[in-house]
C-alpha cells in the first residue's frame, strides 16, 4: 500500500469509509514482501562498543536527615539519573537484589525509604532476551531503507517478554531484516504502580543499544524491542510503524512524545455514545481491584493516575444504539486508553470482557432492538468473537529522513468486518437507526 501526502479530513473520512466497505467485497491485503535489508555494520560496532552501559555502578549514601517517605526506585534515580542510569535499570537492579536498605536487601521498587536510612544500589548489567528469527507471515504496508510499516493481525504479541518469547511481530520482524537492537529492562505488571511506566501504545523511552552476544546474566527481566516505537495491545489489529535504524527510532518516538504522530481507530461498541461526538479528557491509572486492567479515574483521587485525553465520533448507530461503530483519535497513548474511555463513558468495545464489553452484554443491547428473526444468527456472531474490536486504521508521521509527511490506511480484518456487516444487516434500512460516515474531528 503505498505512502500518500496527508488529505484532507472528509478525503480521510471518505478513504477510512471505502477501506471497510472493500472489505465487504472481499478485497485482499498485501502479502508479505520477501525483500531482505541489511543494517550497516557501523550501527553493528557502535551497539557492540556500548555492550554493558553503567552495569556495576554503586551507590551507597544515606537518606538526608528530615528528608519524607519516597519510593526506593525514585530516590536513587534521582541521584544516579544525572549518570545516565535509567529509572528502569534502577528497578531492574532493585528485583535482582542489588539493593539494599540498612543492610537488608530490597525487592519490591516501591519499598519506602525515608530520613535517617542507608542505601546502597549496584547497577545491574544489562541482560537481553533473545529474540529468535521466525518465519512468519507479514502483511507489509509500506517499507524503506529506514523503516516500514506493519499491518499486525489480532492476537500477535508486538514484542518478546519473559513467558512469551515466541510467535511475535518481533520474531517475525528479525526474519524479515536485519535491523539494529534497542533494549529496555522489563517492568513487572505485578508490582504496584510506578509514575513512570511506560505507556502501552507508546515506547518512548531510555534505550541502550547493544548486541545480543555474551552479557551477565545478573538480570533476567530484559525486553527485547527491535525497532519498536510503539505498541498495540494483543487483542488490537491495524498499523506500526518500525525503525531499522537507530537514528530512525529516535525521531520517530521524538514524534509520538510530542503526539505530532495521527493515528485513527475505530472499534464497535456495546452501546453507543450520547453525545455522538466529544473529547473525554480523563486520567488512567492501574485499577487497585484488579492489577491487569486500567481505569479511567476523574479528579485527582489516585495517586499514580496520568493525563489521558481521547477524541471519539460516531460514525455507524446499529440496532436502535444497540452497538456503533465508533472512529477515535489518540491525543495521548496511556496504557489501555481507548478501552478505559470506553468503558468510562459506558460503551466498553464489543469483545473487551476485560473492561465489561461482554457477550452478555451485546445480547441484552442488541436483542430487544432487533427482529427475533436475527437473534439465532446475533448469539452465534457473537459467540464468535474472542478480541475487542478494535483496530489501528490509520497512522500519519513525518518520514524520519526525508521530512515528507507519510500518511497510511488499512481496513479492518475478516473478523471484525463479519460482525460489522451482520449489525449493518440487522438494522433496519429506514434510516432511523443507521447513522452516515463522519467526518474525522480535528
Amino acid at each position: 500500500m503505498a505512502a500518500t501526502a496527508a488529505p484532507s479530513p472528509p478525503a480521510i473520512a471518505t478513504a477510512l469509509s471505502a477501506l471497510l466497505r472493500r472489505r465487504k467485497n472481499g478485497a485482499r491485503f498485501l502479502r508479505a514482501s520477501q525483500a531482505r535489508c541489511i543494517s550497516s555494520d557501523a550501527n553493528a560496532e557502535a551497539a557492540s562498543s556500548r555492550r554493558g552501559g553503567h552495569g556495576g555502578t554503586r551507590l551507597e549514601e544515606a537518606v538526608p536527615a528530615g528528608e519524607g517517605r519516597s519510593r526506593i526506585d525514585a530516590w536513587i534515580s534521582s541521584r544516579l539519573g544525572g549518570g545516565g542510569v535509567s529509572r528502569a535499570r534502577v528497578q531492574a537492579s532493585i528485583r535482582a537484589g542489588l539493593v539494599a536498605v540498612n543492610g537488608r536487601p530490597v525487592s519490591k521498587v516501591s519499598h519506602m525509604v525515608k530520613g535517617g536510612d542507608m542505601v546502597s544500589c549496584t547497577v545491574s548489567e544489562l541482560q537481553p532476551l533473545r529474540a529468535e528469527p521466525e518465519d512468519i507471515p507479514l502483511d507489509i504496508v509500506y517499507e524503506d531503507q529506514h523503516l516500514l510499516v506493519v499491518n499486525k493481525p489480532a492476537h500477535m504479541v508486538v514484542h518478546p517478554a519473559p513467558g512469551n518469547a515466541n510467535g511475535t511481530l518481533v520474531n517475525a520482524i528479525l526474519h524479515h531484516c536485519k535491523i539494529s537492537t534497542f533494549t529496555c529492562l522489563a517492568r513487572n505488571s505485578t508490582d504496584d504502580e510506578c509514575p513512570d511506566s511506560s505507556d502501552d501504545d507508546i515506547d518512548v523511552f531510555h534505550v541502550d543499544q547493544f548486541t545480543t552476544g555474551e552479557v551477565s546474566s545478573e538480570v533476567r527481566e530484559a525486553l527485547v524491542r527491535p525497532g519498536i516505537v510503539h505498541r498495540l495491545d494483543k487483542g488490537t489489529s491495524g498499523l506500526l510503524v518500525v525503525a531499522k535504524d537507530e537514528h530512525s527510532h529516535a525521531q520517530l518516538a521524538e514524534q509520538f512524545k510530542l503526539h505530532t504522530i495521527r493515528r485513527v481507530y475505530i472499534s464497535l461498541t456495546c452501546g453507543a455514545p450520547n453525545p455522538n461526538s466529544g473529547r473525554i479528557e480523563v486520567p488512567i491509572a492501574r485499577d487497585p481491584n484488579n492489577r491487569i486492567r486500567m481505569i479511567a479515574t476523574p479528579g485527582s483521587g489516585h495517586r499514580y493516575a496520568r493525563h489521558a485525553a481521547s477524541r471519539y465520533k460516531v460514525r455507524e448507530v446499529f440496532a436502535g444504539g444497540g452497538s456503533a461503530l465508533v472512529e477515535w483519535k489518540l491525543e495521548t497513548g496511556r496504557t489501555h486508553q481507548i478501552r478505559a474511555h470506553a468503558k468510562y463513558l459506558g460503551i466498553p468495545l464489543l469483545g473487551d470482557e476485560t473492561y465489561g464489553g461482554t457477550k452478555s452484554m451485546a445480547l441484552s443491547l442488541l436483542r430487544p432492538r432487533t427482529s427475533s428473526r436475527y437473534h439465532c444468527d446475533l448469539s452465534n456472531l457473537i459467540a464468535k468473537i474472542d478480541r475487542p474490536c478494535l483496530h489501528a486504521a490509520l497512522l500519519g508521521f513525518k518520514h524520519p529522513h526525508s521530512g515528507k509527511i507519510l500518511e497510511f490506511s488499512c481496513p479492518p480484518p475478516d473478523d471484525f468486518t463479519e460482525v460489522l456487516n451482520e449489525l449493518r444487516r440487522v438494522t433496519p434500512s429506514d434510516g432511523q437507526n443507521g447513522g452516515s460516515v463522519a467526518h474525522i474531528s480535528e
